[in-house]
């Protein structure tokens, strides 16, 4: 009977971020797949020890951040501002974004008490800046932000409790029926920020949107767009037509650090840059 890694061998494997086609492997005997586990194991911690020397010697900064750095200078470059706003929002502005006690996104809410909770997106805020903003200013709103959201996701290898997103805005700036070719140009222009190549713009329906425009790479979703006018805005006092793309920094790690999850891309103390810290 062939012999497979054992599931400890495996759990190891992935920790040290080795090719989930291991798994497939066969041996004729549990003498040479140990053998094999162990080769393996010498060699991808040799490689997590380079690439955290790298790190600490040459680089200096995880891939994640490298990843925010290119989008806000991508942004900034074509006169977006970035913007910081609370992690602490209000059940009222959920409410505004229909998450009321019936919505089954509810239940993946971190509730501080009843009236406050963990932002589990940044729109909220976001609605109240650039509607501000265009108040104060009477000209196109152009912001984005980076910043912590917080949701109870399935412990997939796509999902976390706490991700980073970084949403973009472009309110007033846009002319009616040009919204959607104004979020592929974001989209194709974000994409590029953080050389990523190979990508798939699909256009969907959506019941709260109308539309939406997602970013796919191999079935994963890396950013996903949207545009108004349309029913949400009236509660924010936003008449305008506005495009936005929100989009997950992880996924995008994930991607371009070839991870096998999504937490060796997070905020972590198990990992640093995609590497594990108990080699």
């Amino acid at each position: 009977m062939a012999e497979k890694f054992t599931v400890a061998q495996m759990q190891r494997l992935t920790e040290l971020n080795g090719e989930q086609q291991l798994a497939a492997q066969t041996f004729e005997s549990a003498d040479l797949r140990n053998q094999r586990f162990k080769d393996l194991e010498l060699a991808l911690v040799k490689e997590s020890k380079a690439k955290l020397a790298k790190l600490l010697h040459e680089i200096h900064k995880p891939l994640t951040i490298q990843i925010e750095e290119a989008m806000t200078e991508w942004l900034t470059g074509i006169d977006f501002t970035r913007v910081s706003t609370p992690v602490l929002i209000t059940a009222e502005m959920l409410a505004k974004m229909t998450i009321t006690s019936d919505h089954p996104l509810t239940d993946q809410v971190f509730w501080v008490d009843r009236k406050h909770c963990m932002r589990p997106m940044l729109a909220p805020n976001l609605y109240e800046v650039m509607r501000n903003l265009l108040a104060i200013t009477n000209q196109p709103v152009r912001i984005f932000e980076i910043g912590s959201c917080f949701r109870k996701e399935s412990q997939g290898a796509k999902h976390m409790n706490e991700f980073t997103m970084l949403n973009l805005v472009e309110l007033a700036g846009v002319k009616e029926g040009e919204q959607m070719a104004r979020l592929e140009e974001l989209a194709h222009g974000a994409m590029e920020a953080v050389g990523v190549n190979h990508y798939e713009i699909v256009v969907e329906k959506s019941e709260v949107y109308g539309e939406t425009l997602d970013i796919m790479v191999d079935g994963m979703e890396l950013a996903s767009g949207a545009y108004g006018p349309h029913p949400l805005d009236g509660p924010w006092g936003i008449f305008d037509p506005w495009v936005g793309i929100g989009l997950g920094i992880e996924r995008i790690a994930m991607l371009k650090g070839n991870y096998q999850t999504i937490k060796r891309g997070g905020k972590s103390i198990a990992y640093l840059d995609g590497v594990p810290l108990k080699l």
